[in-house]
């Protein structure tokens, strides 16, 4: 038997059963599972903009290790388990085979992106009140919120693109390994290209933004910068994940995994 699962079985995993099962999820489920992802990627998020702050000594080493430690989230949705929404993209394969109707999955999607906000939040609530932001760590926090909601919708949406394209990519290569060791080197390096060439996420996002509108002294982060954000950077999510993931791999792969 090979030792990692080749693409069309990936492609027939992902269409039968990854997705098939997700719309299948209860609510009450999906709600938990969904509160946990937006924590776990906050956890990466707010590593990564201590180690951006703390590491001055060297702009590219600064870059390379923020995207690194960045990758801890997806790893804890992937192998912890939990529901998030750009991840989910792939469900959409399962719903071009037929598999799953696009209402279940539009339901599911709804749901896992309000719970991913509140497991988010929770940890900017947490984060806060530790008082472990400050200084050198809470000035990164506020600068990365600024330039993000100061992006244009276009730049954004693209951005958005690369984004889950990775994102998406990396759980793909997660389910191509046997064991916990290849899972965390699959995810590692698509999420660490994502983070490290400055492209959009919008769970992060739900992170990076209110941390830093929290934090800001001139209060000049608003609820309207972050929504300014959110919306283009979601849509791109979803283009990249739902289209340059699951579409062009179900078109590749649909005969052997939907026979």
């Amino acid at each position: 038997m090979a030792n990692f699962n080749a693409p069309a079985n990936i492609a027939e995993t992902v269409i039968s059963k990854v997705g098939v099962s997700k719309c299948n999820l209860s609510t009450g489920s999906v709600t938990l599972l969904g509160i946990l992802a937006g924590a776990f990627i906050a956890f990466g998020a707010q590593l990564a903009t201590r180690m951006g702050a703390l590491i001055t000594f060297d702009k590219g080493i600064s870059t390379l290790v923020f995207g690194s430690v960045f990758s801890v989230g997806l790893m804890l949705v992937v192998i912890a388990g939990a529901e998030l929404f750009t991840g989910n993209s792939l469900m959409f394969m399962s719903v071009l085979a037929g598999k799953a109707k696009l209402s279940q999955m539009l339901k599911k999607w709804l749901i896992v992106f309000i719970a991913n906000f509140i497991g988010s939040m929770l940890l900017v609530w947490f984060m806060y009140a530790s008082g472990l932001v400050s200084g050198a760590v809470a000035d990164k926090a506020v600068a990365i919120a600024q330039a993000k909601v100061h992006l244009d919708f276009g730049p954004a949406f693209f951005r958005a693109i690369m984004c889950n394209w990775l994102v998406c990519l990396a759980v793909w290569l997660a389910l191509a390994s046997h064991d916990i060791a290849g899972k965390i080197l699959a995810i590692f390096f698509p999420i660490m290209a994502f983070v490290a060439s400055g492209f959009e996420h919008s769970i992060a996002n739900m992170y990076f933004i209110p941390i830093g509108m929290f934090l800001d002294p001139t209060h000049s982060i608003t609820w309207g910068g972050f929504f300014h954000n959110i919306i283009p950077v979601t849509l791109g999510n979803i283009v990249g994940g739902a289209g340059f993931v699951s579409t062009i791999y179900w078109s590749v792969f649909r005969k052997c995994a939907t026979k």
